[in-house]
């Protein structure tokens, strides 16, 4: 008798994210946004998400977090966003990572903004706007762990 094949780690957060309360995606999605946008947060540039809130929908890993911002710092939301970005894991790694031009993912199709247009670009830019990207300190280390996992599928 064999043993069952593990999912694939794709299909296991797929099956898995939807099952986690939100309580525990605050406790650990908020402390890595606000640790990593810690300097645009202090000078404002998120001051536009204040009563708003963003979707980012990750499809291929069934992944759906809304963020606002509430007393200067990120928060995920349980109410639907005003605006929705949407793509494939690996496009929003290449756009954290800057990989590629984040531009190109827009004009390429392979992120889409629907939903308050306006929004949408204002957070795409303020996401892209660091020059060294996303994949920094702690939130770096989970990106490129999550790739890692992402490169097992396939």
């Amino acid at each position: 008798m064999s043993l069952p094949r593990p999912l694939a780690p794709s299909r296991l957060i797929r099956a898995l994210d939807p099952r986690v309360p939100i309580a525990v995606k605050r406790r650990l999605v908020e402390p890595l946004l606000n640790r990593t946008f810690a300097e645009p947060l202090a000078e404002g540039e998120f001051d536009v998400l204040e009563g708003r809130r963003i979707t980012l929908r990750v499809e291929d890993l069934g992944v759906v977090l809304t963020l606002g911002l509430e007393a200067g710092h990120l928060v995920l939301c349980r109410e639907a966003g005003e605006a929705t970005i949407r793509g494939g894991w690996r496009e929003f790694l290449c756009l954290a990572t800057r990989r590629e031009d984040p531009d190109a993912l827009f004009f390429q199709r392979r992120l889409l903004i629907e939903g308050d247009t306006e929004l949408g670009l204002t957070v795409k830019n303020l996401l892209d706007g660091r020059e060294e990207g996303l994949a920094q300190g702690r939130l770096g280390a989970w990106l490129m762990r999550l790739e890692r996992l992402a490169r097992r599928d396939h």
